[in-house]
């Protein structure tokens, strides 16, 4: 195509992909902002899969002055697109390939060449974000109406270990919330709208929690510890706090002396066993 003189081209950078192409696009965005007097248009085209999404992205490519630059990881796609470039004149870009053949020389073993593993493997980051955002925002009682949309609800004592357990779960991607249980103060309206399958109570024996609460005493440079800390007042709690379990039908476990790993696996089993696919919630 031979434009007149004066007249700007119209030009196109097509940025195919087997994936979304996002990665591959913001390159061609970064590197075009070092040409700014050029007008040209950069078209994103994800999920080239087969030759035959290759033959529809030069049936676009070939009629108008253009250039491909692609993120394919499937080496026949690779090749079929070099190919077609040559034919049609178009020039190609590949900046997938020359990555996992240094790769692969380097590492010793061939790529997978799977589409897609990326964005599952982000998608499962993002999951693991969003669960831990949920997990602070619901730390120790905290915003008590969107209990409901936990996956995990953990019910203890002061200094039972019930944040701790559920950062862990939160990292592994579970949606947990944690309440305290406080002899005499209410338990949130909203545990009633709950499956109580989903609520996991935290027994822990007489001395470990006193350990706990009396280090924690001594954190804080606390020195009263008769009613925090004492052994006949923590007794009356952890009778107090199993009777109101065993009445609201609560599954509970053992978290004395045990690791939180254990504590964790046993609760996941158990959440999985009940719900099976549902385990996880979609929202």
């Amino acid at each position: 195509m031979i434009a007149n003189p004066g007249q700007k081209k119209f030009q196109m950078i097509y940025v195919a992909s087997c994936g979304e192409g996002i990665n591959a696009f913001h390159l061609a965005q970064s590197a075009l902002v070092q040409f700014p007097e050029s007008e040209i248009t950069v078209i994103k085209v994800p999920l080239i899969r087969s030759l035959a999404d290759v033959d529809k992205l030069f049936d676009k490519a070939r009629n108008i002055e253009s250039l491909i630059v692609h993120t394919i990881v499937k080496t026949e796609l690779r090749q079929y697109i070099t190919r077609k470039g040559f034919e049609y004149n178009i020039v190609t870009i590949d900046l997938m390939g020359p990555v996992l053949s240094k790769i692969e020389a380097f590492l010793g073993i061939p790529p997978l060449q799977q589409p897609g593993l990326y964005r599952k493997i982000h998608q499962v980051d993002l999951k693991q974000v969003s669960a831990i955002d949920f997990a602070l925002a619901h730390d120790d009682g905290l915003n008590p109406d969107t209990l409901p949309a936990a996956e995990i609800i953990l019910i203890g004592l002061s200094r039972a270990g019930k944040t701790p357990l559920s950062m862990y779960m939160a990292v592994m991607g579970w949606k947990v919330a944690n309440v305290p249980f406080v002899p005499g103060v209410p338990m949130p309206g909203s545990l009633d709208r709950i499956d109580r399958r989903r609520v996991i109570a935290l027994n822990i024996n007489v001395e470990q929690l006193l350990a706990h609460r009396k280090m924690r005493q001594e954190s804080l440079g606390a020195s009263d510890i008769q009613a925090y800390a004492s052994r006949e007042e923590i007794e009356k709690e952890i009778q107090t706090a199993q009777k109101y379990y065993v009445t609201r039908g609560f599954s509970m476990i053992n978290v004395s002396n045990k690791p939180i790993e254990s504590s964790a696996e046993e609760i996941i089993e158990m959440i999985t066993r009940r719900f099976q696919t549902m385990a996880h919630k979609n929202n």
